[in-house]
């Protein structure tokens, strides 16, 4: 009996400190305070090296930043699919920024590590035969609203379906190195409208700085979007965004690439799904190479075996963007793939 009781003791206390180191594993970081916090109205909805900065940060700042749907306020959760159709679309894509990064200079990297992003309480969906990949194809239109579930992580898109949140911004970049006053629809090479819904909690952004403070905008915010948005539209929703913002003087990127603590990825557009595809591929070949110190030609056959081409978006014409995504636990001797 003394021999069960001191069996029962140990599996007890064994069991306790089990226990104990889960739910100690299971404790997340607190979420860093905001040393800057820059609100919707300070926006833009062009890219331009000429639209003055909103706020100046020191390098390595967190920032919070407040973002609306994509038309900038015309639209709300009481509108309909006429109101929809009346969306003035000189005004979309309402950004929040731009933020002027000190010590952000040209050839250097910005780093956008996103910390939190919080949606807000409700958001839309809207298509019309205008627009989206089968666009000519059909004469449909449609709009949906939502009261977001915030609680459960939800969107009841109808009585039978719901889906669970994943929010990101659809469009974030640096000022091209131009006066003029560009579209905010196409991705480019200072990121924008990138509608890649792999952007989330967690990952880092690089972007390649192409003017004097980097000038960085963020917007375009959605609750939930597939790979490649093919009405056109996601859950356009507000958001509350934080970031850090970390100046990179030691890399060099043609355009945005980006990584979570499992991969790594880049990024290309283009025209065509093909050459996006491609350039996406020539930038991981170029990464690797250089990452991991080993022949152009290793690199290559090594994207073949694990690189990962996505399509991000094919609407936003007249680009498009494809990605490809590597694994970093190949590249770890104690790790199998």
């Amino acid at each position: 009996m003394k021999r069960v009781l001191t069996c029962l003791f140990l599996i007890s206390i064994f069991g306790c400190q089990k226990k104990a180191d889960l739910n100690q594993s299971a404790i997340t970081e607190p979420l860093p305070e905001p040393d800057f916090t820059i609100s919707v109205e300070k926006n833009h909805n062009k890219f331009s090296s000429a639209i003055p900065y909103q706020i100046k940060v020191p390098n390595g700042s967190v920032v919070e930043a407040y973002t609306k749907e994509a038309t900038g306020g015309q639209l709300n959760i009481n509108s309909t699919l006429d109101d929809f159709k009346k969306v003035d679309m000189d005004k979309v894509h309402t950004l929040t920024g731009p933020i002027y990064i000190e010590g952000a200079e040209v050839g250097d990297v910005l780093a956008v590590e996103l910390l939190d992003l919080e949606p807000g309480d409700w958001g839309w969906t809207g298509m019309g035969p205008e627009f989206g990949f089968l666009a000519g194809e059909t004469e449909a239109a449609g709009f949906k609203t939502y009261e977001l579930d915030i609680e459960n992580n939800r969107i009841h898109f109808s009585e039978n379906i719901s889906i669970p949140m994943k929010p990101f911004p659809g469009v974030m970049g640096v000022a091209p190195n131009t006066e003029e006053m560009l579209t905010t629809i196409p991705p480019r090479a200072n990121g924008g409208n990138m509608d890649d819904p792999n952007l989330v909690k967690g990952v880092t952004v690089y972007f390649p700085v192409f003017v004097k403070g980097a000038l960085f905008s963020i917007g375009d915010t959605h609750a939930v979007q597939g790979l490649g948005e093919v009405v056109g539209t996601a859950v356009e929703c507000d958001m509350r965004i934080r970031f850090r913002l970390r100046v990179i003087k030691d890399k060099k990127i043609a355009e945005p690439e980006y990584e979570s603590k499992d991969y790594y990825a880049t990024t290309g557009f283009g025209t065509t799904i093909d050459e996006a595809a491609k350039k996406a591929t020539r930038y991981m070949v170029a990464h690797i190479s250089k990452t991991y110190d080993i022949s152009w030609e290793e690199a290559y056959m090594l994207c073949s075996l694990i690189g990962d081409l996505k399509i991000a978006e094919v609407v936003d014409l007249p680009h498009m963007l494809v990605t490809m995504h590597i694994p970093k636990s190949v590249f770890e001797k104690d790790k199998k793939y």
